[in-house]
């Protein structure tokens, strides 16, 4: 294949005395007139392929179909008025509803349709007051997930506070009352380095209806510049929780205040844990007066104490919990919620698990912790959280999913240890027959690694077009979920495989930090085991086998196809990071050195110069057909690094190879959440691209 030209420098940099060569690196200035070039010919090259894919229209419209169940999320409850998102397959984002009471008419609360009819404006988070007669949301434009604030009058739709800006991935701690609020918000970029405008939060009290430039700092100044937070507020408005991590790390400094004894304004901290115990806490009290300890200290797989606010302040760190849910040696602890209404006849602690990442909850006397009984699931899948009114009662909702079954609501009643249906998906969908089975084999050093696989046929009777998708990485872990792509898929006759690799939390934080920093290298070992075992059993084939992931997983994917190219057909990698030599100049880079290392570290250098994909592309080698699918509004992975690894791919790949190497950049959307159009319109690129290179029929037929 013919590519457009591109210029290739001749930088080369010594590190740690290595000669590292970076001749894309004039590729990561975007906005210059010479990337605008080659990203205005990169875009014809793909228009041309797409153009000639003929499954395209196919997939589009099945995806369309099967996603026309929409979606409903848990209520969220603030006395009885219910919050809820939900999503018709008319509906192109999500919409924000309420209703005052159960026997209440539902009533649109936030569209954001209404407030962009561009479809670019996207609700990134929102959290009623304790009263829910105020509303705290977040927008952000474009894909940039640069959120403003607002907070909205619930009864009158009048936006009565904001725009405020700087608060991406801010929490909201409301007050009693609904007067004042906590929340996170970036320093002014006018007081930083250019390079640290995405960094440098801090804690801040706000007033509602008054000016942000006025709030309170409680917290932050001279910390780490990469710190998140987190803060909350108890029921009765007494405690003050705040939490902090430098970036990403799996580790927290907790904080507690008593708000009755220090001003809300100036609230008096006492530390409860210190990041330096190596264990992530959350601490939630209760309305007995008590305090719920949720740690991995000790129990990388989660364990649940119990202790009390006077035990916390007076000792601080240096305090005893005890143990009211040990730690289970085969499960995560996943959630918990409390039941303690006037017709409980005991208070009950409900504590959701996951399983070699099947979920399942148990029962407990909130008292004594001993188990009771587990609530009956629908299936072998995924629950999407637990909420209860916040007051206390006798009912807990939950969603719940699997790999045929689109997200649906289900409610718990602890009186009559009941399960009933809530809330079906909004639209009807007829999913098509699928086998799912998990299955597990062993790794390059014998470790025990699970898999799904998917398919039409209940066994590998033949090879089929497969698609192997992972992740790997932040200890984010890939349970059971229903995904139209998925089962579009595997209805056209292919195979569909999820591997469960190392760096994720399906095992708990040890399967996580066994897939980090120094141990990375078993993520892509993982990974490639897994298509080796799709491969000898029988499955799939060389020439068959596609793999696909995107963020960290288009890192995941980026390593696979440099390190064994002679075993994928074809790649979509996603919104990657590939160089992993810069990767912390870059986007949120900075905040993701405890996940990956520090280039500027030599040992670490070591460990990303070993495995960073732009550097391991070597010129002659016969890649695998390879598309990069990049955003321009993404704030988190820069689109530079597919940039750059494209043109080393299209450099390096056999001059007589037919497999293309393609990018595909989409305008104002970013990393995250994007409109229902934008999302079929991705998937079926990227799903007329794979079945293509794997020899699918591109009919919708019954495959190859």
């Amino acid at each position: 294949m013919k590519y457009p030209q591109t210029q290739r420098d001749s930088i080369v940099e010594e590190r740690f005395g290595r000669q590292v060569a970076d001749p894309y690196r004039w590729l990561e200035v975007g906005d210059s007139d010479a990337v605008r070039h080659w990203s205005t010919e990169q875009d014809a090259l793909w228009q041309r392929q797409i153009a000639a894919l003929t499954g395209r229209d196919y997939w589009s419209a099945r995806l369309r179909e099967l996603l026309r169940a929409g979606y409903r999320s848990a209520p969220t409850w603030r006395g009885t008025r219910e919050f809820f998102m939900r999503r018709t397959a008319s509906e192109e984002l999500g919409i924000l509803y309420t209703r005052k009471d159960s026997e209440s008419e539902i009533e649109v609360l936030l569209d954001p349709l209404e407030i962009n009819p561009g479809g670019t404006t996207t609700l990134d988070s929102w959290q009623p007051s304790k009263e829910g007669d105020l509303l705290a949301y977040q927008l952000s434009t474009g894909g940039t997930e640069e959120s403003t604030l607002y907070v909205l009058d619930v009864e009158t739709r009048e936006v009565i506070d904001g725009p405020i800006d700087r608060a991406r991935y801010s929490p909201i701690a409301w007050l009693p009352g609904g007067k004042a609020f906590y929340y996170v918000r970036r320093l002014a970029p006018e007081l930083l380095k250019e390079e640290e405008h995405q960094y440098h939060r801090r804690a801040y009290f706000h007033i509602v209806g008054s000016d942000a430039s006025e709030d309170v700092e409680i917290f932050g100044s001279g910390l780490e510049m990469t710190n998140y937070y987190g803060v909350s507020v108890s029921m009765d408005g007494r405690w003050l929780t705040l939490s902090a991590s430098a970036g990403t790390e799996p580790r927290n400094d907790l904080w507690l205040a008593d708000l009755h004894s220090s001003s809300p304004s100036a609230p008096k901290f006492i530390l409860i844990q210190s990041a330096e115990s190596d264990a992530q806490t959350s601490l939630e009290p209760l309305r007995d007066g008590r305090i719920l300890i949720a740690t991995n200290f000790d129990a990388p797989r989660g364990r649940i104490c119990i202790s009390s606010p006077t035990t916390l302040l007076s000792v601080g760190e240096s305090a005893e919990w005890r143990d009211l849910v040990p730690e289970d040696p085969e499960a995560v602890l996943g959630g918990w919620a409390v039941l303690d209404g006037p017709l409980m006849p005991a208070s009950m602690l409900i504590v959701l698990w996951v399983r070699h990442t099947v979920s399942e909850i148990t029962v407990h006397s909130l008292e004594t912790g001993e188990r009771q009984s587990t609530i009956p699931l629908p299936g072998l899948g995924t629950v999407t959280g637990i909420s209860v009114r916040p007051e206390g009662g006798h009912e807990a909702w939950f969603g719940y999913t699997d790999h045929v079954t689109p997200p649906t609501i289900y409610k718990f009643d602890g009186r009559l240890l009941e399960v009933s249906k809530y809330a079906d998906p909004p639209g009807i969908v007829q999913v098509p027959k699928v086998f799912a089975q998990q299955i597990t084999f062993p790794s390059f050093d014998d470790t025990p690694v699970r898999m799904f696989i998917l398919s039409a046929e209940n066994g590998a009777n033949k090879p089929r077009p497969t698609l192997l998708y992972g992740y790997g990485g932040f200890g984010v872990g890939l349970n059971p979920t229903f995904s139209a792509t998925a089962l579009a898929w595997v209805e056209a006759g292919g195979v569909w495989a999820i591997a469960n690799i190392r760096g994720g939390d399906e095992e708990g934080e040890e399967w996580h930090r066994q897939g980090m920093r120094a141990e990375k290298q078993n993520v892509f070992d993982d990974f490639i085991y897994a298509a080796q075992y799709l491969i000898t059993h029988g499955w799939s084939t060389s020439d068959q086998l596609a793999i696909e992931g995107g963020s960290n997983g288009g890192l995941l994917v980026g390593a696979a196809l440099t390190q064994r190219p002679d075993l994928f057909a074809a790649v979509v990698c996603s919104a990657p990071l590939l160089d992993m030599v810069r990767y912390e100049l870059h986007g949120l880079g900075a905040t993701w050195s405890d996940e990956y290392g520090s280039a500027a570290i030599e040992e670490e250098f070591e460990w990303l110069i070993g495995y960073s994909p732009y550097h391991q592309v070597f010129e002659g080698e016969e890649y695998p057909a390879t598309l990069f699918t990049v955003f321009d509004g993404d704030t988190r992975v820069d689109p530079l690094h597919a940039r750059k690894m494209c043109a080393a791919l299209q450099y390096a790949q056999r001059a007589e190879s037919e497999r293309p190497i393609l990018i595909r950049a989409e305008r104002n959307v970013g990393h995250g959440a994007r409109s229902l159009t934008r999302t079929i319109d991705l998937s079926a690129d990227s799903l007329a691209f794979l079945s293509r290179w794997t020899g699918m029929s591109t009919d919708g037929g019954a495959g190859s």
